[in-house]
């Protein structure tokens, strides 16, 4: 039996989020959630997790899993809304831990101490976890970070930002603890399941040419067409184009934000004397 998916296109951040459904059960998983965020005034919104709430209460769904692929730096994770409107559990690759110690200290965030709280099951590579009558494998895909994972639930795999569209590539290994020949042996490692097998993406920025946002792809046209990593492109050949490409990259947007609230599982930092939370700016840190 297959997963009912239903994606979500956000498209101020060209994140897509996804509503996973065992439909012999009706257990669901949501997979990297959005929180709407201003950063010319700092308000938050909920309107996107809103969407997939109503979603899953049309189709009378009941979420047991929050996860995430890793700790985004693009948008902030809306885990904790959905978490306090669902009870479901917060769950997150096991390296975790290594961003939380590597962004922790630039943020002087002394409530995050590196143990992979407060995300409520850190994943091992080749776990597993129910989702109803269907299994959610867990599968080790660093290189963009340095804990990604990738989900995969019968023939879909999940795969965060670990590729794009093939007209579009690959993702980035300038982040720290990214590594470009890290991430060529994850992509492999992915390419090599049934050419058949649908991955989707986490986020589509709509290469040139194209029309209309897309993230749907499978195994095989990714190994046929993908611009970056398509079969015949070797190792030595990525790793060079991967770090040429990211020296021209600025950062993302909302990386500042983001990072600091994506690796305490979607929670603002703990208020400040005055009751206020604030989130924190660290001048020439990264």
């Amino acid at each position: 039996m297959e997963p009912v998916i239903t994606a979500f296109f956000d498209p101020a951040t060209y994140t897509v989020s996804y509503l996973v459904a065992d439909p012999g059960t009706r257990r669901a998983a949501v997979i990297d959630s959005v929180l709407d965020f201003d950063p010319k005034s700092g308000r938050t919104g909920t309107e996107s997790a809103e969407r997939i709430l109503a979603a899953a209460k049309a189709g009378n769904l009941s979420v047991d899993w929050i996860l995430e692929t890793h700790a985004h730096a693009d948008h902030l994770s809306a885990a904790v809304f959905l978490k306090e409107r669902t009870g479901a559990k917060i769950a997150i690759g096991e390296h975790i831990t290594a961003v939380q110690k590597t962004f922790g200290p630039i943020f002087n965030a002394l409530d995050v101490h590196g143990d992979g709280k407060p995300f409520d099951r850190l994943l091992k590579d080749g776990e597993t976890v129910a989702l109803g009558a269907l299994d959610i494998e867990v599968l080790y895909t660093p290189g963009h970070t340095p804990a990604c994972v990738t989900y995969r639930v019968g023939n879909n795999v999940f795969v965060g930002d670990t590729l794009f569209m093939p007209d579009y590539g690959t993702a980035r290994t300038d982040f720290p603890g990214g590594d470009a020949r890290t991430l060529y042996r994850s992509i492999r490692k992915l390419l090599a399941l049934p050419p058949d097998t649908t991955l989707w993406m986490c986020h589509d920025y709509m290469a040139p040419g194209r029309t209309e946002y897309a993230w749907k792809t499978t195994v095989g046209e990714q190994c046929e067409k993908n611009i970056h990593i398509h079969d015949g492109i070797g190792e030595e050949a990525f790793v060079a184009m991967r770090t040429a490409r990211d020296k021209t990259l600025s950062m993302p947007v909302l990386i500042l934000p983001s990072v600091q609230v994506n690796i305490r599982a979607g929670q603002m930092p703990p208020p400040d004397s005055d009751g206020n939370v604030y989130l924190k700016l660290p001048v020439n840190r990264i």
